[in-house]
């Protein structure tokens, strides 16, 4: 008779290090644009937190 045998589980891959975020480069910052004014112009930038990684760095989709 035919020996059946069964399949094995796939290896699971653990990444080496976590992919950077694309929007912040993995910085967890960016910047964001400061307005004054009644007409609302730009006058400079400040640092923010970056929304799509929630500050980590790390991309959220990885």
């Amino acid at each position: 008779m035919a020996r059946k045998t069964t399949a094995r589980p796939a290896a699971k891959t653990v990444p080496a290090e976590p992919v950077a975020c694309p929007v912040c480069k993995g910085s967890g910052q960016v910047a964001v644009t400061v307005r004054v004014g009644r007409r609302r112009r730009p006058v400079g930038q400040q640092d923010g937190f970056c929304l799509n990684c929630f500050g980590s760095g790390t991309d959220p989709d990885a």
